[in-house]
């Protein structure tokens, strides 16, 4: 059976070669766990964990070469390989994500948007094209990966049309949850449960204890564990 690194690693793989080519760009030619751990927020022996699991040399002492680390991390998140993407929807937020300087400095390409109007005035630098295009573009331009940002009531089509495209990752803007297959990973953001999370920990964080102790089921080790956290 084929070995998937955890979604938790990967993150953290990503964001520790975003820190990595920032060091580069200023100069440095080494980097050490405590820098990476303070940067992304986790203990440097939780970057040495990781660097250790993954084979990559280094110690505490002397660091870690940056190149080094780039090249191997490139490697094992595939970035050697064409990362280039398509926006399904061009409306208000797919025409922002085709603005997004983000994705260039994240070395992926923003290929082309599809809409069912391509006669709306967009200020963008990508080709816009009918849906009925798309299955070709996806096949002569090896697209694997598509930002999906239709009305709700066109999700459901949508994500039928880029999975016969052969479209095998789906970041989904729509508020529908859709579910990934074996042949195609969905990740769904969800900005409105997003929102909602934020109010909810605001709330919580300023409310005092007992207010939730009532209104909570008091299990074993939530409210202990809660009070760590914050201590």
């Amino acid at each position: 059976m084929k070995k998937r690194l955890n979604k938790e690693l990967v993150i953290r793989l990503i964001k520790y070669r975003r820190i990595l080519n920032q060091l580069k760009s200023l100069g440095f030619e080494r980097v050490f766990s405590n820098n990476l751990g303070d940067a992304i927020g986790v203990a440097p022996a939780l970057v040495r964990k990781d660097f250790s699991l993954l084979f990559l040399g280094g110690n505490k002492r002397g660091g870690y070469n940056i190149d080094y680390l780039s090249e191997k991390l490139d490697a094992i998140l595939g970035k050697a390989q064409n990362q280039k993407i398509i926006i399904m929807g061009m409306g208000k937020i797919g025409t922002a994500l085709a603005q997004y300087k983000g994705f260039v400095q994240g070395g992926f390409e923003v290929a082309a948007g599809f809409d069912i109007d391509v006669s709306l005035p967009r200020e963008v630098s990508i080709p816009v094209l009918p849906p009925e295009k798309m299955q070709d573009f996806v096949r002569e331009n090896n697209i694997r990966v598509a930002v999906l940002t239709v009305p709700e009531d066109s999700a459901a089509l949508c994500v039928k049309m880029l999975k016969e495209a052969g479209i095998q990752g789906i970041l989904n803007f729509t508020p529908v949850e859709i579910k990934s297959t074996p042949t195609c990973f969905v990740h769904n953001i969800n900005i409105a449960v997003e929102i909602e999370n934020l109010f909810f920990q605001v709330i919580k964080n300023g409310a005092p204890p007992e207010d939730w102790e009532t209104e909570l089921p008091d299990e074993e080790g939530i409210w202990e564990e809660e009070e760590a956290e914050n201590s």
